[in-house]
């Protein structure tokens, strides 16, 4: 078997997500045989350093010895079993372990599939909450060039052009307030200045205010200053707004803490994980809240006061007993000290792009780094000519239209690390 034929039986059946499927007329297929640590290896027996996790969710690296041990003890003892009226030992202490290791008292879990329903969990919890206590506030709030998932509650507040434009009329309704310029301070303030505009001609309304923190991941990995979110947290606080973190993507020492919403010293009233929560095994997903949330629900039987949202697959025991190995690599290792000495190197190795004519900022927070490039139409597709240039040299890239980014697995070696840096930077050179 190789990668012709691979490709040829895909092809005839899958459709891919995020893709223009006509692209593959030109455009290979990685078909993936296997891989370990942060290599993936096609059935030509090609290898690529995979520099974006596959999505952002190979924390420790593929096949992780570690993890793989936990997912097979836990197969072997419990599958599934569904979560209502029944729980079991993984979920239970997967619950206890991220409330303890959350900021602030985040002491309430609900459990989900991915990240897109995390975010519709919490949009709905948060609406459901206000309604319980005899408040209708039937708008949310979001910042310009946000991403929060897939999913019609999750593209509502969301302000990816492209999926308004499409999906306009059968959102829900949603209002944004500007996202900070750039990583000065002094963009935060002016931020969080039209953020309480909003909210003195609007806040009664508004639900809930959700923000991915520090970093845009999906918007061209965008970047602000922790204090937004410190001022943001405190507006919300005044005008009885929840405040939702999503950290789907940023969370677990992504940016140089367990958790970006850290770094600006705040508790929200809601926090979503995925993506790495697992370590790129399983899908799962949590939504963490307060005891106050909670108590909006917790009442005599009433049917209308019930919080309404589930999932056949809800705490799969498989995904919690891959989350605990994840959590417990954490806690046997100074993973997030390494991870800061990682972010370093990668970002001293970025420092060539600066003095390229076609690289307009490069920017890192933590173990996310971005190399924004300027001068190219949408149409010239460079991201896919980075792409292609890369993949012949063993390194996977996913550029973001004119950004190419890097979330390398933690397991990156320097010498690996210097090897994707490099290629990346001749690939953008030779454009």
């Amino acid at each position: 078997m190789d990668n012709s034929e691979i490709t040829r039986r895909d092809l005839a059946h899958i459709w891919h997500p995020c893709t223009q499927m006509k692209d593959h007329e030109t455009l290979p297929l990685i078909p993936v045989k296997s891989a370990e640590g942060i290599w993936l290896e096609d059935f030509d027996g090609n290898r690529y350093i995979d520099s974006i996790s596959s999505w952002w969710v190979n924390l420790f690296g593929h096949s992780n010895p570690y993890i793989s041990k936990k997912l097979s003890e836990q197969a072997s003892r419990l599958e599934h079993v569904l979560l209502a009226g029944f729980t079991h030992e993984p979920a239970v202490t997967l619950a206890e372990r991220l409330c303890a290791i959350a900021p602030g008292s985040l002491n309430r879990l609900f459990f989900a599939d991915n990240g897109s329903s995390a975010i519709e969990v919490a949009l709905k919890m948060s609406y459901h909450a206000h309604l319980n206590r005899g408040e209708l506030r039937p708008l949310f709030l979001s910042l310009t060039n946000s991403y929060h998932g897939e999913t019609i509650g999750a593209l509502s507040v969301g302000d990816v052009e492209l999926y308004k434009k499409t999906y306009e009329p059968i959102l829900i309704k949603s209002i944004q307030t500007p996202v900070p310029k750039d990583m000065s301070e002094e963009s935060a303030r002016e931020a969080a200045d039209e953020l309480e505009k909003i909210l003195k001609s609007r806040g009664s309304e508004i639900s809930a205010f959700i923000v991915e923190p520090l970093v845009q991941c999906a918007g061209g990995m965008h970047m602000y200053h922790p204090s937004y979110l410190t001022k943001a947290k405190g507006l919300c606080e005044e005008y009885g707004i929840h405040f939702i973190a999503d950290e789907i993507a940023v969370g677990f020492g992504r940016t140089g803490t367990m958790f970006a919403s850290e770094q600006a010293d705040i508790s929200p009233d809601f926090i979503c994980l995925s993506k790495g929560l697992t370590g790129g095994f399983m899908p799962l997903a949590v939504v963490l809240t307060t005891d106050e949330i909670y108590g909006a629900f917790y009442c005599d039987y009433l049917e209308y006061k019930a919080f309404l949202h589930s999932h056949s697959y809800t705490g799969n025991p498989l995904g919690c007993s891959c989350a605990n190995a994840v959590l417990d690599i954490f806690e046997k290792s100074d993973i997030l000290g390494e991870n800061r000495k990682r972010g370093e190197l990668l970002g001293s190795l970025l420092e060539k792009f600066e003095k390229l004519d076609n690289v307009k900022e490069v920017r890192r927070t933590g173990m996310i780094a971005a190399v924004e490039l300027q001068g190219y139409e949408p149409s010239e597709r460079v991201n896919l000519k980075i792409f292609e240039y890369c993949l012949k040299r063993g390194v996977f890239v996913r550029p973001l239209g004119a950004v190419l980014y890097f979330m390398p697995p933690y397991v990156i070696g320097d010498s690996e690390m210097e090897m994707m840096v490099s290629v990346a930077y001749e690939a953008v050179k030779s454009l």
